[in-house]
């Protein structure tokens, strides 16, 4: 089990969703977007170490383009570390993806990087013309291309599924190493097995239960890592969550919103309708980490010691919260919950 004698990585995840004014109206998706760097700046200012945005496509998540909005959001910060949570691969094109996030990486004075995934949502599929049934197999054939565009030399390379590369010189090249790539995973161990073949890092996305469940995929990274002879690249944990001055507060301002974000996701999925009792059982016993600052930095805590890992980003918003709500969830955040998790980890070095 680590000691930490690392520094605790703190950050937050957003998917860009449309949140209501203080008078509970929904803001435009201008203002949505807007709204983004100023949650950005703020995380800036109050020490946090990670702000990332989520690729999708929809109304009430319209963020189909993260890579624009946090190049707005460098050239108004200059600590905080930049990235995607998480780029949908399968349905982009490596290539572009490289140059966008090298890019940013220029613009941010090194501060960018990228986590890459297939996808919870699958709106993106049909959308760029690519078939679900090959699902697996594009991002299988993407990551493989990625990783070698990651060395920044000439890439020879050829696919089924995309047209092939020869002596490909791929710029911009960026300075002092290559971006910071993760992987994220939702519950498949041949995900982890992928990222320490690469030698990318891991995060786990642990949006229901406990988070002990996911200890397995953990170890299974570390063993794999030990036996391909790779370095040892770190684990994070991205999981959902609300922090307000109070628990009652925290959970009053979030129940409304789970109940009918949830509600129109499972009429699409197929889940049954989710209820108050549920989300509180998450705050109790899961991984949603809804409270005051001394209720969700002991669970936060909780969770990096189960995982020995030394990464958290909270996802923070979901459509509906209001605008005053978010801000103080990320102040809160920065200022009282990232304090407490440090100094509690800090008593185990």
């Amino acid at each position: 089990m680590s000691k930490y004698s690392n520094p605790v990585t703190l950050g937050l995840d957003t998917f860009g969703d449309v949140l209501s004014d203080n008078a509970g109206k929904p803001v435009s998706h201008p203002e949505t977007i807007r709204g983004l760097v100023e949650h950005a700046v703020l995380a800036d200012q109050v020490g946090l170490d990670f702000f990332g945005i989520g690729e999708h496509h929809t109304f009430d998540m319209p963020l189909s383009a993260p890579d624009l909005v946090l190049a707005a959001i460098a050239a108004r910060t200059s600590r905080i570390r930049l990235g995607s949570a998480v780029t949908v691969l399968s349905s982009d094109d490596p290539v572009r993806v490289f140059q966008r996030y090298s890019t940013l990486h220029s613009l941010s004075n090194g501060r960018a990087e990228v986590i890459l995934g297939r996808g919870s949502s699958t709106e993106s599929f049909p959308l760029f013309g690519f078939d679900l049934a090959d699902y697996e197999e594009l991002f299988e054939e993407k990551v493989d291309l990625f990783a070698r565009l990651l060395t920044e030399e000439p890439v020879t390379w050829s696919g089924r599924l995309r047209a092939p590369l020869v002596n490909a010189d791929v710029v911009p090249h960026t300075a002092g190493g290559p971006i910071p790539t993760w992987i994220g995973v939702g519950g498949s161990p041949k995900s982890v097995i992928r990222a320490a073949t690469y030698g990318m890092s891991l995060m786990l996305a642990i949006i229901g239960g406990p988070a002990e469940r996911f200890a397995p995929f953990a170890d299974l990274f570390r063993e794999a890592q030990r036996r391909l002879e790779q370095p040892a690249k770190p684990i994070g944990v991205h999981s959902p969550g609300h922090i307000a001055d109070t628990d009652q507060e925290a959970y009053e301002q979030l129940v409304p919103h789970y109940l009918e974000v949830l509600t129109r996701i499972g009429r699409q999925r197929g889940w049954r309708p989710p209820t108050a009792d549920q989300l509180r059982h998450e705050i109790e016993h899961g991984s949603w980490y809804v409270g005051s600052p001394e209720t969700v930095a002991p669970k936060i805590v909780k969770a990096l010691r189960t995982l020995g890992t030394e990464r958290f980003d909270l996802k923070y918003g979901l459509a509906g919260v209001p605008h005053d709500a978010v801000m103080r969830n990320i102040e809160l955040y920065g200022t009282k919950v990232a304090p407490l998790v440090r100094e509690m980890l800090a008593d185990e070095s």
